[in-house]
């Protein structure tokens, strides 16, 4: 095969329809809406949801539960994935998303007691466990809200 040669695959290129192109092309006139109504007048048609008048299903379901807006979000770390960095690292929230341990620092970080920790560290996060505030001073580090 040359690069002359090169063809997309049959059926993967369609050309769009040119409606409103005189009635020769097959779609002009009208420019295949139909004759009058709503869904054949510009901007026309109903809005997302719309059940021709009976009452929509948003409605017919009960509202349930509360969304509070003023809920924070902690990134969640739990005291074995600091087992990864050397002995009297000062851990930050900046230096477990460089690490990749967590993706976002979202409202917070918080570390939970689970697991051991072997590894002496200066922890400097947001909110602790009272286990993990434990386990870190009984591996010898420091802990420190934020």
């Amino acid at each position: 095969m040359k690069l002359h040669e090169l063809q997309p695959a049959p059926g993967s290129r369609k050309a769009r329809k040119r409606v409103g192109r005189g009635t020769a092309s097959g779609h002009g006139k009208t420019s295949g809406r139909g004759q009058k109504g709503q869904k054949a007048r510009s901007g026309g048609g109903v809005r997302p949801g719309f059940e021709g008048g009976q009452n929509p299903l948003i409605r017919r379901v009960p509202k349930r539960g509360f969304n509070n807006p003023l809920r924070k979000e902690y990134a969640i770390v739990k005291v074995e994935q600091l087992n990864r960095f050397a002995q009297g690292t000062v851990v930050t929230p900046e230096l477990l998303k460089e690490s990749g341990v967590i993706k976002q620092i979202k409202d917070g970080v918080k570390i939970l007691g689970n697991g051991e920790l072997t590894v002496p560290l200066t922890v400097k996060v947001h909110k602790f466990t009272r286990s993990a505030v434990e386990k870190i001073e009984a591996a010898g580090g420091k802990t420190e809200v934020i």
